[in-house]
C-alpha cells in the first residue's frame, strides 16, 4: 500500500514540535492535491513528538552513524553482562557515559542550528540523556530511536554495571591451617597416627568440603537475592521516575494547551470584533448605495420629465415660428393690397379734378 516517503517522514519529524502540526497539515493537503488519499491518511495519523523526543529524532535523522554506534555499544554491554565480565563491563560502562554525553551535546548543537527550535536554555537535555540510556538497555527503545520517529522520552534504570561483592571461598583440609596458626585438633593428630589418622582426616576433609559447598551455595543464594532486590529497587525507582516524568510531561502539555487555548480565545474574540465591524460597515455601505440609487432614480425621473417638457416647448416654438411666418406673409399680402388700393385711389382722384 502506498504511503508517505521516508524523506517526508524525516522532514516532518525533523521539524520543531511547535511547527509539526502545520507542516503535517500542509503535507496532507499536498497529498490530496496530488490525488493520493492513502498517503494523506497515513500522514494525518502522524503525531507530534515532545521536545525531548524531537531532539532524539534529530540525532537519528542527521547523525545516524552516531546512533548506530550507540546501538552497537548496547549490544556489547549486553554481551558483557551476560558473560559476567566485570572488567569489560566497567570499561564499556565508562564508554557508555562518554557516548551518551557526546550525543546529548550533539543534540543541543543540532537544535541550536534549527530554525524555530526552543532556546538552548529550555532544551530538556536530561530527558534526552534518559532516553539514550534507555535505548542502551531496551532493544525496542533502541529500534524506535534509530527509526527517528520517537514520540516521547523514555527512561530505564534496570540496566548497567552492577557492583558485585568480592567473595573468597574457604576450604578445609590438611596443609590449610587457620590464618596465623598451626594445624590443630584431628589434623595435627592425623600426622601422628598413621593410616587411621589419615582416614579420619579424609572424613573430616569431606565433611569440611560439603560444609564449604553448603556455605558457598548459601552465600550465592544471598548474593542472588541481594541482586534481585537491587534490580527490583532500581526498577521501582525507574518506574517512579518514569511516572514523575510522565506527570511533568502531562502538566507541561496542559500548560501549553491552556496557553494555546487562551491565545485561540483571544484570536476568536478579535476576529468576532472585526466581523462585527465589517458587518456594520457593509450595512452602512448598502444603505448609502440604496439612498444613492433612490436619488439617481429621482434624477432620472426628473430628467425624463424635463426631456418631455423640452419636446413640448420645441413643438410650441416650431408652431409659433409657423404662425409668425404665416402672419408675416399675411401682413405682406395686406400691405401689398393696401398699397395697391392707395395707388388706385390716387389715380382716380386725379382724373376727377381734371374733369371739373
Amino acid at each position: 500500500m502506498p504511503g508517505p516517503s521516508r524523506e517526508l517522514v524525516e522532514r516532518l519529524y525533523g521539524t520543531p514540535p511547535d511547527r509539526f502540526v502545520a507542516a503535517r497539515d500542509a503535507a496532507v493537503a499536498e497529498a490530496r492535491r496530488a490525488g493520493d488519499p492513502a498517503t494523506a491518511r497515513e500522514v494525518a495519523k502522524l503525531r507530534r513528538p515532545t521536545v525531548a523526543a524531537w531532539l532524539v529524532n534529530l540525532l537519528a535523522i542527521r547523525r545516524p552513524e552516531l546512533v548506530a554506534g550507540l546501538v552497537e555499544l548496547a549490544e556489547a554491554l549486553r554481551s558483557a553482562q551476560r558473560d559476567l565480565r566485570g572488567p569489560k563491563l566497567r570499561e564499556l560502562s565508562a564508554q557508555r557515559r562518554a557516548v551518551v554525553a557526546a550525543l546529548v551535546a550533539e543534540a543541543r548543537t543540532l537544535a541550536t542550528g534549527t530554525e524555530g527550535a526552543p532556546p538552548a536554555g529550555r532544551l530538556p537535555l536530561a530527558e534526552v540523556e534518559a532516553t539514550l540510556n534507555a535505548a542502551l538497555a531496551d532493544t525496542e527503545v533502541a529500534a524506535q530511536v534509530r527509526a527517528g520517529r520517537l514520540l516521547r522520552a523514555a527512561s530505564y534504570a534496570g540496566f548497567g554495571e552492577v557492583p558485585r561483592p568480592q567473595l573468597r571461598l574457604l576450604t578445609g583440609g590438611a596443609g590449610e591451617p587457620p590464618e596465623g596458626g598451626e594445624p590443630t585438633g584431628r589434623a595435627a593428630a592425623g600426622g601422628r597416627t598413621g593410616r587411621g589418622g589419615r582416614a579420619a582426616q579424609a572424613g573430616e576433609t569431606d565433611r569440611a568440603a560439603r560444609a564449604g559447598e553448603t556455605n558457598r551455595a548459601a552465600r550465592a543464594g544471598k548474593v542472588d537475592q541481594a541482586e534481585r532486590a537491587r534490580k527490583a529497587d532500581r526498577a521501582a525507582r525507574a518506574a517512579e521516575r518514569a511516572e514523575r516524568a510522565e506527570r511533568a510531561e502531562r502538566a507541561k502539555r496542559r500548560r501549553a494547551l491552556e496557553r494555546e487555548f487562551a491565545r485561540a480565545r483571544a484570536d476568536q474574540e478579535r476576529a468576532e470584533e472585526e466581523l462585527g465591524s465589517a458587518t456594520t460597515a457593509e450595512r452602512d455601505a448598502a444603505d448609502t448605495l440604496t439612498a444613492v440609487e433612490a436619488e439617481l432614480a429621482e434624477v432620472e425621473r426628473r430628467r425624463a420629465v424635463a426631456e418631455q417638457e423640452v419636446s413640448r416647448r420645441k413643438l410650441a416654438r416650431r408652431a409659433a415660428e409657423r404662425a409668425v411666418t404665416a402672419a408675416r406673409r399675411h401682413t405682406g399680402e395686406v400691405e401689398g393690397a393696401w398699397e395697391t388700393l392707395l395707388a388706385e385711389e390716387g389715380t382716380d382722384g386725379t382724373d376727377d379734378d381734371t374733369a371739373d
